[in-house]
């Protein structure tokens, strides 16, 4: 029996990517940089149960790529509705995109996890608002002791009738928060969780102006309502880490590890998660280094345009070494 285990919920998508330098990547994404990136530097110590649903036409595509990591897990994947996300992106910069969704995931509901209640820990990587639904969450948290890591992406993107994906505020964000341990997203993602009660028209959030005054306040409502620790990702400014100590509460900016030449931006997020998943794997209230595993994958995600990308635990720590000081 594997000393960890550890579930990674969320899609499978079929991505055609246009980078900001016009070449064209056809690849699967999402979850499957998180449970790789998991995978490498687990090694033989775990398992990875990846939980999905995707499209009939995809399933054994997906598989004979998972195939090639032995600590993963895929009896968790299924395509009895023959339903999984189909995603357009186009990047307008390193950071910037348009997204178009034609497939939809069916729901990850209690059902689908509940052979994997021995599990440590569940990272949960949705990137649309009905993927990974709150009765999940609330079945996790009543049935297991697991560490649950939920990524903001999921209820701040909504897709529309024409394919649309859209960023939008998380109104019922507090019916969430109690059975959320760590809560991760980026700046902007922050800013659709963090609202006023009512809007002017003309004062309404700018997503994209950098600012990042209304992380504190944020924090503390968070951490009030149930969360463990609130992880905000920087870009190359490093993560905004917040959780209680000795009752109060505190903040500490963890630097990005530096990369010469970036690549590929796509599934930095869901790397970053895998990365907080095997920090809290280790430890389960040691958010700062979680946080500096989840740079570390976020940073080697840059590296390529497939999962070549990821390192084992023994040069991540070396990365992290070189940047930190310590792991």
């Amino acid at each position: 029996m594997s000393k960890y285990n550890i579930a990674v919920l969320g899609p499978i998508p079929r991505d055609h990517i246009t980078t900001h330098r016009g070449e064209v990547i056809e690849k699967y994404g999402c979850a499957t940089h998180t449970a790789i990136g998991l995978s490498k530097l687990l090694g033989n110590e775990g398992t990875v149960h990846l939980v999905s649903h995707v499209r009939k036409k995809d399933e054994q595509a997906i598989k004979e790529i998972l195939a090639d990591y032995e600590n993963i897990n895929v009896a968790n994947i299924t395509s009895d509705q023959d339903q999984g996300d189909v995603i357009s992106l186009k990047f307008l910069d390193q950071n910037n995109r348009l997204e178009k969704q034609t497939g939809f995931m069916n729901p990850i509901i209690p059902k689908d996890v509940k052979n994997l209640l021995h599990c440590d820990v569940f990272v949960c990587v949705p990137i649309t608002d009905y993927e990974v639904p709150l009765e999940t969450l609330k079945y996790i948290k009543k049935k297991s002791d697991a560490t649950i890591i939920f990524d903001a992406h999921g209820p701040t993107n909504t897709v529309t009738m024409t394919g649309d994906r859209l960023v939008k505020f998380w109104i019922d964000r507090d019916q969430w928060l109690p059975y959320i341990d760590v809560l991760k997203m980026n700046l902007e993602e922050s800013k659709c969780c963090w609202f006023e009660k009512e809007y002017h028209s003309e004062s309404l959030v700018n997503l994209h102006d950098g600012s990042t005054e209304h992380l504190p306040e944020f924090a503390n409502h968070a951490l009030e309502n149930g969360v463990k620790s609130l992880i905000v990702t920087l870009d190359s400014n490093g993560g905004a880490v917040f959780f209680k100590k000795e009752g109060e509460i505190y903040h500490e900016r963890v630097k990005s590890i530096h990369v010469d030449h970036v690549v590929d931006t796509t599934g930095c997020g869901d790397s970053f998660a895998g990365g907080l998943g095997y920090g809290i794997l280790k430890n389960r209230t040691d958010y700062i280094t979680a946080t500096k595993y989840a740079n570390a994958l976020g940073a080697q995600r840059t590296q390529g345009r497939d999962f070549s990308v990821f390192k084992s635990i023994e040069e991540t720590d070396q990365m992290i070494l070189e940047t930190y000081g310590a792991v």
